[in-house]
């Protein structure tokens, strides 16, 4: 049938909200294509309880007489066979999905375990950042040197099938799981892209991500490029600075450019590195109430090296906090763009049933008081990288920012 102007320009524009990007900074949650990624996340065996919420005036226990009714309903009657254990992450799902919070999730004990997975950095897939818009699952940017970039997956790229399923409905975990697999098998996405409807095969491999490399740039900059927040990522830039001081450079380059976090230790103690003793980190508040403060517990290890911290909108929550207290603290200067506006914390609860309960617990403020959540932390120097800078390898906010160092 052929369409008509008025259904083409409806399909167009509907395609265009889709490609907003500031809308989408401000709406979606980073997650590589493995599973779910988090963001200053804390594990609740590692921390005291905080203050308690609103919510303790909710009862005890639940009364499920009318949960009951439905699982009744569908034993007698539903033509399919069914799964206690799948019910019953079902339900489970759904009373984390009822708070309204994208953050607020439960992971199934197969999701645990793959989250566990990429906080070390290795899991198997296509090497590619998930996000969300609205109800659109997007791909926020194919991760350099593997299967999902060289296929051609583009930052932007709206994913609406996997496998020929569609993803309408289904949470960015689902359609994770869905795009993952063994290695050496292909999976193929249905995509929309400036308009088109394209299918894209990829080749599974294992995705290995050290979350930082390191370099020294021209000029004598010691150039550190954090692209999570894992267990390793400390003892990774100790390192790297070790290195540094062997040549004696004369600046320093912390690139958290696309970085989507990760735990909050790692975040608090790599800003630790800059700061002096006492210095306050990040405050985490529940309403007005400031329920914790992180400060720098020692003296500052990389002391008085100029510092620039490179940050762009895909740049989320631990790294929006090591950039806010570096640069609150007046030990570094910010370049590139603003954040993307995470600032919410969630607290990991292992349950005794082998699931996970990611639930958000409090929000984040950076040491002069800014909110972080939805607003984002402002780059002194405000420089863009297009997708035109991406396709012909410019780099103009690292260019600056080495500039700013070499004047």
């Amino acid at each position: 049938m052929k369409q008509t102007s008025e259904e083409s320009d409806q399909q167009k524009q509907s395609l265009n909200n889709q490609f907003s990007w500031r809308q989408i900074v401000l709406a979606f949650g980073i997650f590589f294509i493995g599973t779910a990624f988090g963001f200053g996340l804390q594990d609740s065996s590692l921390l005291d309880r905080p203050t308690t919420t609103q919510n303790q005036e909710l009862p005890s226990r639940l009364d499920y007489s009318s949960v009951d009714e439905v699982y009744d309903s569908l034993r007698e009657n539903f033509d399919g066979e069914l799964s206690v254990d799948e019910l019953l992450d079902g339900l489970k799902r759904g009373l984390a999905q009822a708070t309204g919070d994208p953050y607020t999730e439960y992971l199934s004990v197969e999701a645990s375990q793959d989250f566990d997975d990429d906080l070390s950095g290795t899991f198997s897939g296509i090497g590619a950042e998930l996000g969300r818009e609205d109800e659109n699952i997007i791909i926020v940017a194919p991760l350099s040197g593997f299967p999902a970039e060289d296929a051609g997956l583009q930052s932007r790229d709206v994913i609406l099938q996997v496998d020929g399923e569609s993803v309408t409905g289904k949470s960015i975990t689902e359609v994770v799981q869905m795009i993952r697999g063994e290695v050496g098998t292909d999976v193929t996405l249905t995509i929309a892209r400036d308009f088109e409807r394209l299918e894209i095969t990829i080749t599974r491999e294992t995705i290995t991500i050290p979350s930082v490399e390191f370099e020294i740039l021209d000029g004598n900059i010691g150039y550190l490029d954090v692209s999570r927040f894992g267990e390793d990522t400390v003892q990774l830039v100790r390192r790297a600075y070790q290195d540094f001081m062997t040549v004696g450079v004369d600046g320093i380059v912390l690139d958290m450019r696309t970085n989507p976090g990760g735990l909050l230790n790692a975040s608090v103690e790599l800003a630790d590195l800059w700061l002096p003793r006492g210095a306050v980190i990040v405050e985490e508040r529940r309403g007005d109430e400031v329920i914790r403060t992180f400060d720098s517990r020692s003296d500052p290890l990389i002391d008085g090296i100029p510092t620039i911290v490179l940050v762009n909108e895909a740049s989320a929550s631990a790294s929006e906090i090591v950039a806010g207290a570096l640069s609150d603290n007046g030990v570094a200067t910010i370049i590139g763009q603003t954040t993307f506006g995470k600032g919410s914390v969630q607290q990991l609860d292992r349950l005794r049933s082998g699931g996970t309960l990611k639930v958000t617990i409090a929000r984040w403020y950076t040491p002069e008081g800014l909110n972080i959540d939805r607003e984002g932390i402002e780059p002194e120097i405000s420089v863009e990288r297009t997708r035109e800078d991406f396709e012909a390898d410019r780099d103009p906010q690292l260019d600056r920012a080495v500039e700013e160092l070499t004047r």
